[in-house]
């Protein structure tokens, strides 16, 4: 009688099927993020117009008026308008050149990332990729929480909700994070239209506001004379106003934060009929419409806002737990419309800033798979939507906690990740115009880059939490990317194997007898290495002289990559011996796809003949991880275990 199985113990294993098959639901949809054949993700909706899509990047970039001018009126105090105005300059000679440059050279949504990686390759290469990456989670998950705790600051310092909800900042804004990753763990389908309403509406408000704040300067003459003497008093002289605004603005750098966002949505901007994914021209010049449109009217709203909250608001109400610490927009909003008004203002302004943090996630979730599949580097739970919407909510959680939800200690670790990145991409783009000859633009984009490096250093030196925050990303991001690779070292690794007419010829050849393959090294590749190799084989393995052999002989190539398509080309050397050259990342993984590809092609086993190599286990095995070499045929044999369950089927491995 077959032994019964408790129900309680079925129905825990049914449940726990069920939550496994949930979490992973969306691992299959990870195919959306493969290259095309230009090196393009593979792009399945007809994409949308250029200013459509500069609203799906601008719940980034826009709404940072949430927070922007309290946080450049904390910094620069009353030379706010003066730094802002450096930082415009900054804006539209530096910035905006940089990534119209950007948008040309990586017009398929992957930013200056992807060009720096062209320009390296090896080890030295994926770090600094993965150095990068840590910097560009550092914006992103700064950004859901920043978003996230100023969304909350305006719920909170709404005065019809601020006797309720003044202790509940960290509260609050911990359920905004929640409410965001369940939307996503619900699934996400990115909404432009949304975006269109959410900035549509935004954008209107603050036109609002800020005519009322002009009006009331207008009308008020004296807050202009008053914050112009107060500024005379204070700095003296415009030279040493200017001065000092040079050496404020990098505390303004939030200004800088849509850039990266903007080429990353490129993908979705339709593209002219006779677009190419080689050569996206319609994209491209939307692309840079989207930018030069997006930073002329943020520069605008930076500058007359600036100047209102400076002269209209007091001082010390920026200040911490002052009530326009954070929302300074809003408390003139409330001020001088009334808060019917200023309620409605609050409303939009969180369901941006909230949106914001959903933009975010959804860049997190499509740049990541970008990268860390594609180098080896990631769990296989990565490619699945939901375990990594966990992650980084946990994260989020993580950095608001440590920042006690205080949007002005966020801004220092947000705006270090936006230099870092606009720095990579003004050295990309210096690096592009020398390579293309361009001495004008290359000139002009390395004096860029000295002027965003200066303000990345000087903005670590000033507020160095934003380092170590991201240093602490690119530190989990190196370790579980290492760990994983080597939990993966004996996959497969190989995406298709090619075999052109000549290999083809000699495998179909020797199917009729026993296929015999030996492993070669190839050093002079001379008529005694073929022929020694041949008889040396034969006596370990005590085969006979009629027995048939065909050479196999890889070379590598950049042992860092993880996955690649196998190319095989045949040759005959010295009239008499057949050769199959390969390159690839790896020698063991390359000759384990030839033999399961012989296999399926013939039908029957291969065998493969190898020598020992000598050396520490140990020091064979890094050799394999770092460089694709070490100790050949276990590693193979290994290879094939994992690719081919079945012993019956398996190609065999011998060793003399």
């Amino acid at each position: 009688m077959a032994a019964s199985v408790p129900a309680g113990a079925s129905s825990g294993a049914t449940a726990r099927q069920r939550l496994h098959a949930w979490m992973l639901e969306g691992l299959s949809d990870m195919a959306k993020h493969q290259k095309g054949a230009h090196g393009g993700p593979v792009s399945s909706h007809p994409g949308q117009r250029w200013w459509r899509v500069m609203c799906l990047t601008g719940v980034d970039y826009f709404s940072t008026l949430g927070y922007q001018p309290g946080i450049a009126a904390l910094a620069a105090g009353l030379l706010s308008p003066i730094a802002t105005i450096v930082l415009v300059l900054v804006t539209l000679a530096g910035a905006l050149p940089v990534y119209r440059r950007v948008a040309k050279e990586s017009p398929h949504g992957q930013g200056s990332i992807a060009m720096l990686e062209r320009l390296l390759s090896f080890w030295q290469g994926k770090l600094f990729v993965l150095t990068l990456l840590g910097f560009a989670a550092t914006d992103f998950l700064i950004t859901i929480t920043l978003s996230a705790a100023d969304a909350a600051t305006h719920l909170v310092e709404n005065p019809h909700l601020t006797s309720v909800l003044h202790n509940g900042q960290m509260v609050i804004t911990l359920l905004l994070i929640a409410l965001l990753g369940a939307v996503f763990l619900k699934g996400f389908l990115e909404a432009i239209g949304v975006a269109v309403v959410l900035v549509g509406l935004y954008l209107t408000l603050n036109v609002a506001v800020v005519a009322a704040g002009l009006w009331h300067v207008a009308t008020a003459a004296q807050v202009v004379t008053d914050w112009s003497q107060a500024l005379t008093t204070e700095h003296g002289s415009p030279l040493a106003m200017v001065g000092v605004a040079l050496l404020v603005f990098p505390k303004l750098a939030l200004g800088l934060s849509g850039f990266e966002t903007g080429v990353a949505v490129m993908p979705h901007i339709e593209g002219d009929p006779g677009d190419t994914e080689e050569r996206p021209t319609g994209r491209i010049r939307g692309a840079k419409k989207l930018l030069t449109t997006s930073a002329v009217i943020m520069s605008v709203f930076l500058i007359v806002t600036s100047f209102i909250t400076t002269v209209l608001i007091p001082e010390q109400a920026f200040q911490p737990g002052g009530s326009a610490n954070g929302r300074a927009l809003a408390y003139l909003a409330h001020e001088y419309l009334g808060s019917a008004f200023g309620t409605v203002y609050d409303i939009s302004t969180i369901a941006i800033l909230w949106f914001a943090g959903a933009s975010a996630m959804a860049g997190l979730l499509n740049l990541m798979p970008q990268y860390l599949p594609r180098y080896g580097m990631a769990p296989h739970w990565a490619r699945a939507v939901r375990p990594m919407v966990l992650v980084f909510t946990l994260i989020a959680f993580l950095v608001t906690w440590i920042f006690n939800a205080d949007v002005d200690a966020q801004g220092g670790a947000y705006a270090t990740g936006v230099l870092v990145l606009i720095s990579s991409a003004a050295i990309a783009v210096t690096i592009a115009a020398r390579r293309a000859r361009e001495r004008g633009w290359t000139i002009g984009f390395a004096v860029i880059s000295l002027v965003f490096l200066y303000t990345t250093i000087a903005n670590i030196i000033e507020r160095p939490d934003g380092v170590k925050i991201g240093a602490c990303f690119i530190a989990g991001i190196i370790l579980v990317s290492f760990l994983s690779r080597l939990a993966r070292a004996f996959e497969l690794r190989v995406t298709s194997v090619v075999l052109d007419a000549m290999a083809e010829r000699f495998i179909r050849d020797i199917a009729h007898r026993k296929i015999r393959f030996i492993a070669n090294e190839p050093d002079q590749r001379d008529l005694a290495e073929y022929r020694d190799k041949l008889e040396q084989i034969r006596t370990d393995n005590d085969l006979q002289a009629d027995d048939d052999f065909i050479f196999v002989e890889v070379t590598v190539g950049d042992p860092s990559e993880f996955e690649s398509e196998l190319r095989v080309h045949g040759e005959v050397l010295h009239g008499r011996y057949r050769v199959l050259c390969l390159e690839s990342s790896t020698i063991s993984n390359a000759l384990a796809a030839l033999l399961l590809h012989a296999r399926d092609m013939t039908g029957q086993r291969p065998h493969i003949y190898f020598e020992w190599t000598e050396g520490n286990p140990f020091a064979q095995f890094l050799r394999f991880f770092l460089f694709g070499q070490g100790e050949v045929a276990p590693v193979t044999r290994e290879v094939l275990r994992e690719a081919e369950p079945d012993r019956t089927r398996r190609p065999r491995v011998h060793v003399g």
